[in-house]
């Protein structure tokens, strides 16, 4: 079993910053794929970015060049950096995890964002 702790998360105002971070433990294999996705009220939850153990980052076309997803692999964490908020990234940010040893996935508890001035 795996439990991932996300913090971060908050009130800022349009253009502004806050950084994400999301903590694994228990169960943690040395290959991983984690990420956050969000999801505001009404809509599904989508991908926002993800990277691999190996430091391979994808990105979700509208936070390219704003976001940046970065990796701990000795404190088990993962980080989202998040610049020039806009309103429409309102959302509840999830962490997410995947181990291909064990295909298996894990979700946080959420971290609610608010952009609004």
């Amino acid at each position: 079993q795996v439990q991932l702790v996300e913090s971060g998360g908050g009130l800022v105002q349009p253009g502004g910053s806050l950084r994400l971070s999301c903590a694994a433990s228990g169960s943690i294999f040395r290959l991983y794929t984690m990420g956050w996705y969000r999801q505001a009220p009404g809509k599904q939850r989508d991908m926002v970015a993800k990277i691999t153990n190996g430091g391979s980052a994808y990105y979700v076309d509208s936070v390219k060049g704003r976001f940046t997803i970065s990796g701990d692999n000795v404190k088990n964490t993962v980080y989202l950096q998040m610049n020039s908020l806009k309103p429409e990234d309102t959302a509840v940010y999830y962490c997410n995890a995947y181990y291909p040893d064990t295909r298996m996935t894990y979700w946080g508890q959420g971290t609610q964002v608010t952009v609004s001035s």
